[in-house]
């Protein structure tokens, strides 16, 4: 695993944001995460992250690789030895880049398959669409940009929606055979987000009646994130219950 931080700079990214029933969430997670709650709803979805500049936090920018990537996610929390912490499980981590499906869970924390990505930047609206490479999953998203958010079922408004994903920082996820999860953590000085209004979502991953039965994961809101400098830490793997949930997409 890294040593030392990744530096990066987050080119655009697109959360994309469910509000789940938080038995149905509690029920994908393994012990002793929990579901992170918000007006009594679980919070759900997808980042849709293109990520350029990627290099060791020594070496020049020039050197830095640029890739598309997406994550479904859930909002968790666990008690830590100081209170409650917070974060995201991450059950699948998906990348058009053959580098980073070689090196997450190797050289850095985080399995990632293999994707076919199709992506369209207008003024207007931004869509990202993906395909698997091992078939079990399918997203087409299209957002465009708005200048408050609106229609959430889980946040009033864009500064109680921007503050909640800033806390979420360390994303968990699991590593193959192992007890324990696999944590990165984003850290930035220059955090903004901005609204979105799903214009149009589709996800397999989601849309799964097995995993969330009808009616247990609404499309809630969309945030948009560009230009952002962000750099990358390894964090202390976690360990969890072998056994308890699914843990798994």
């Amino acid at each position: 695993m890294i040593g030392s931080r990744l530096s990066s700079v987050i080119e655009r990214r697109l959360l994309v944001n469910y509000r789940v029933d938080p038995y149905v969430a509690a029920a994908l997670l393994p012990a002793p995460l929990r579901p992170q709650l918000v007006r009594g709803r679980a919070v759900a979805g997808i980042c849709l992250l293109r990520i350029g500049g990627v290099r060791p936090a020594w070496a020049p920018a020039a050197t830095g690789l640029t890739s598309e990537n997406a994550a479904h996610r859930i909002a968790v929390e666990w008690d830590g030895p100081d209170g409650v912490e917070q974060g995201v499980y991450i059950p699948r981590r998906d990348t058009a880049s053959r580098l980073n499906a070689f090196a997450g869970g190797r050289i850095y924390p985080g399995e990632h398959g293999l994707a076919d990505f199709t992506v369209r930047e207008e003024p207007d609206a931004v869509r990202v669409a993906f395909a698997t490479r091992d078939g079990e999953v399918e997203v087409d998203a299209t957002v465009e940009p708005a200048e408050e958010l609106h229609g959430s079922g889980l946040f009033t408004d864009l500064a109680e929606a921007s503050e909640f994903f800033r806390r979420g920082s360390r994303g968990l996820s699991p590593g193959a055979g192992s007890d324990h999860l696999d944590v990165l953590e984003l850290s930035t000085d220059a955090w903004k987000v901005t609204a979105g209004r799903p214009r149009h979502v589709r996800s397999t991953f989601f849309e799964d009646r097995d995993r969330f039965p009808p009616g247990s994961a609404v499309l809630d809101s969309a945030l948009v994130m560009r230009g952002v400098a962000a750099n990358w830490a390894q964090g202390e793997p976690f360990r969890v219950v072998r056994g308890a949930g699914v843990g798994t997409a």
